[in-house]
């Protein structure tokens, strides 16, 4: 069942590749924050603006099937690295509130008028600390398996133990932070789709509770879904993402 799913998978994601050649990815880098940061473009240039970010340790790549998907419904896709993952040097410390920040300046460097966020993962992290710290940045969010603090699900101890055994910066953040208060989360007015995988690592009960700390949000549970599953090669996320963005008349 497991190489049935790979194999869908892969077709789905070569054939999403190959009706998306009008829209080829273009990259640049940009100075935000005191990063240098490179980012990436897809879809039309008129099209209404849709930031995605990343998870930890990942790239603007990890959003692949996401910004092609979006790019052929008509929107302008932008997705960048986040300070020292991807193609930018690696940094000896790292914090989500830095990650939010340059997230921030990097929506008004490139002058998006309050575009559609969506984060997964750790880039769900900077999506909500983003809307909370600079409240009316965003038109629309969308968040998946976001977490607010380190233990939040019933695998932590085995997810804990890998990440002591990767030891980076970048993993080790991951056991300090984030530390963010339920309440702050009612500062967050725009539209919020709250998703989370029926198996994921972050528990359904701790993504309930973020969608119920936000004032205009829903809760997805995705069905027979982990971590990454409905992410990588996945049409699922992007059929959530075009129906949010349309019951909110944020159309291309």
């Amino acid at each position: 069942m497991k190489l049935i799913r790979k194999a869908k998978g892969f077709f789905y994601f070569t054939s999403l590749r190959f009706r998306c050649r009008r829209y080829p990815e273009k990259t640049d880098y940009i100075e935000v924050n005191g990063q240098r940061l490179l980012y990436a473009t897809r879809g039309p240039e008129k099209g209404r603006p849709v930031v995605l970010l990343h998870g930890n340790g990942g790239s603007h790549l990890s959003m692949s099937t996401q910004a092609m998907e979006l790019a052929m419904a008509g929107y302008r896709v932008y997705s960048p690295d986040s300070r020292g993952q991807g193609a930018n040097p690696p940094l000896e410390e790292y914090h989500y509130a830095d990650m939010a920040e340059d997230t921030y300046q990097f929506i008004k460097a490139l002058g998006l008028e309050k575009p559609a966020v969506y984060g997964w993962s750790d880039g769900g992290v900077i999506a909500l600390m983003l809307e909370t710290a600079h409240p009316g940045t965003c038109g629309l969010i969308a968040v998946s398996g976001a977490n607010l603090c380190p233990d939040c699900g019933p695998g932590f101890e085995d997810f804990k133990a890998w990440i002591l055994s990767e030891g980076t910066p970048l993993a080790m953040m991951m056991l300090e932070e984030p530390n963010i208060d339920p309440a702050t989360l009612s500062a967050i007015k725009c539209p919020v789709q709250v998703s989370v995988g029926s198996d994921d690592l972050i528990s359904v009960e701790h993504t309930k509770l973020i969608a119920d700390s936000i004032p205009d949000s829903e809760l997805v549970v995705v069905p027979k879904a982990d971590h990454r599953s409905y992410i990588k090669k996945n049409p699922r996320m992007g059929r959530l993402l075009s129906g949010f963005f349309a019951s909110h008349n944020y159309l291309p």
